[in-house]
């Protein structure tokens, strides 16, 4: 798929989204940025806002199977991956699949889950599979977790950990709607039959596959190289910070640029792509030192800090 059919199918998703969810343009581009980055999202805001409307909503628009798992502190990894189980008649184990095997998986309330659950859903996001009792089971292709969690309720969470959040190739959070948003919300809300619109389906599976595949084809020059590497380094100097970017968010980085100027329908990126993007994938990688914690001090501001000093490319 080239760059400029890619665009108009982006927009044409994104088009079909916003017609479910109330909404920014820019947290549901920064979602399919997620997608076409061949990574997975963590969204992180309060109760009610729509997270949940959000993932189903990408799911259908994009012709894909839809799984959601509920976290909670009592969820077991088999509870997620599947299990064996014994069939009687030929005195044998099955594999059934459990709830993880769909294309995009909404993961409720992620840091609900007990660390062992976690580290079940760490090999998948990261590997496409799941080991159950030493035999290992492909995920469907594509997959990609939306994953969820609540910031204000603290009580019986489990903190993710860092290696953990570092496999999500972007943070975002939906947010308040606006107030023609919030009336509109009230509108579906007061008549029945709208209180779920319906999703049109845009693509279909081998679509999202090409259209996963068209940042590949997107122009990096070597100054912005350089310009990315210099932004995660000066996260790794700031004295608010403990622990810096890693290279694998540097890498992030360069793949959610590509993924961002294949939905501006360039075939190269610009300065402007790593910022659109640099807020969303590098703040949730920061590990803020106990002195900044306690000044209360934002991973945004000092993501929004390093773009300020670090000097943007000139390109030709």
């Amino acid at each position: 798929m080239d760059i400029d059919t890619a665009a108009t199918t982006c927009d044409q998703v994104l088009d079909a989204v916003s017609e479910a969810v109330i909404a920014d343009r820019f947290f549901l581009e920064t979602v399919l940025t997620g997608v076409l980055a061949r990574g997975h999202v963590l969204l992180e805001d309060v109760p009610g806002t729509g997270k949940t409307l959000t993932a189903r909503s990408v799911a259908t628009a994009l012709g894909l199977s839809f799984s959601r798992i509920q976290f909670t502190p009592d969820l077991l990894p088999a509870d997620v991956t599947g299990t064996n189980i014994y069939d009687e008649r030929d005195r044998s184990f099955e594999f059934s699949p459990g709830p993880i095997f769909a294309n995009v998986v909404l993961a409720d309330e992620i840091n609900r889950a007990p660390p062992k659950t976690q580290a079940a859903l760490l090999e998948a996001m990261e590997e496409g599979q799941v080991t159950v009792d030493g035999e290992t089971h492909s995920l469907p292709e594509p997959f990609f977790v939306i994953a969820t969690q609540n910031p204000v309720e603290q009580e019986g969470t489990f903190a993710l950990p860092e290696a953990q959040v570092d496999r999500f190739v972007v943070k975002s959070a939906i947010g308040y709607p606006e107030l023609d948003g919030e009336i509109e919300l009230l509108r579906r809300r007061a008549g029945r039959e709208a209180q779920s619109p319906s999703i049109e389906r845009i693509l279909d599976r081998e679509d999202v596959l090409a259209i996963r595949r068209a940042p590949e084809d997107v122009r990096v020059d070597d100054d912005l190289f350089r310009y990315m590497a210099e932004l995660a380094r000066e996260t790794r100097t700031d004295r608010r910070v403990r622990v810096g970017v890693s290279p694998r968010g540097t890498q992030r980085l360069f793949e959610a640029s590509r993924a961002r100027a294949v939905i501006e329908g360039r075939e190269f990126v610009t300065p402007d792509d790593v910022k659109r993007v640099a807020q969303s994938v590098l703040a949730h990688r920061l590990v803020l030192s106990a002195d900044a914690r306690v000044e209360d001090v934002q991973k945004s501001d000092v993501v929004a800090d390093v773009l300020e000093r670090v000097v943007v490319p000139t390109l030709d």
